[in-house]
């Protein structure tokens, strides 16, 4: 198994150094599901529990539970392939109720789990950028983009002193390890595989991989000016690649999707180079 770390500089600043320890939104969602599903492999965790998710406490965000109205009743189970296959930020943070955030980072540092560091729920993220710019997101966006040129973070789960972290390389050997049931009870490294495979955006990574031969499991991740994907290409021949694209933009635009095909267009090259 091959891996790549990368990024574009396509209306972005490269962040993808391998050894670059940077705030990660959703890519930490993947090591979340992967020591709760351990749990549930081990029976500490119970994947029919019922979890009531109630939106006047639950996180923001615009897919899944995140944007339910009304108390919904989800399964642990559910509320992994929620997280995983629309990036569900109220999933994960239900979640994050059973498996709090420092018992994963735990589990990471156990599992021998380098350049990931996981200390707080998703929704922090949105708290901080509230307290910091309120509602006004070209506000919070205008602070991110010149907080990353200074060094001083006004948001304060920008800053990899606080933040949800990891480098490229920490996360492609996640799933380097993961893919070879290298990490976990192998029960939860399969369920996060085919978890992973759910994924219902393509717009980055899977954008120029698109074919019967090809399967791409994933997980992008969006956050002001970040816009990252993690995953792994396999091919019907049995080629299999772990990536990490990881993108800054110093646009200040809450849509970029030239950013999001410049990942795509580079993740082509990158299998094909390493397939071989």
């Amino acid at each position: 198994m091959r891996s790549a770390c990368f990024s574009r500089r396509r209306c972005s600043r490269c962040v993808g150094r391998r050894g670059c320890c940077t705030p990660r939104p959703s890519p930490t969602k993947v090591p979340l599901a992967l020591v709760a599903l351990d749990r549930i492999a081990t029976g500490e965790l119970d994947a029919a529990c019922p979890v009531v998710v109630e939106p006047a406490t639950s996180s923001v965000g615009s897919t899944g539970l995140a944007a339910f109205r009304h108390p919904a009743t989800v399964a642990v189970g559910d509320l992994l392939l929620m997280m995983l296959a629309v990036s569900d930020n109220a999933a994960a943070d239900a979640l994050f109720t059973l498996v709090p955030a420092d018992e994963v980072d735990a589990r990471l540092r156990a599992w021998g789990c380098g350049g990931i560091r996981l200390r707080h729920r998703m929704n922090r993220m949105y708290e901080c950028t509230a307290g910091a710019a309120g509602n006004d997101f070209s506000l919070a966006l205008e602070l991110a983009i010149r907080d990353d040129h200074s060094g001083r973070h006004t948001i304060e789960t920008l800053d990899p002193a606080h933040a949800n972290v990891g480098t490229a390389a920490g996360l492609v050997d996640l799933l380097q390890r993961v893919w070879r049931d290298e990490i976990a009870h192998p029960d939860a490294s399969a369920e996060l595989r085919r978890l992973m495979g759910r994924q219902v955006f393509t717009q980055r990574l899977a954008s120029q991989l698109r074919a019967d031969t090809l399967r791409v499991s994933g997980k992008p991740g969006t956050f002001l000016h970040l816009r990252h994907e993690v995953g792994v290409v396999e091919s019907e021949a049995g080629d299999r690649v772990a990536m990490a694209a990881l993108t800054r933009s110093d646009r200040r635009a809450n849509l970029a999707p030239d950013i999001d095909l410049a990942i795509g267009t580079g993740a082509r090259p990158a299998f094909e180079a390493l397939r071989r």
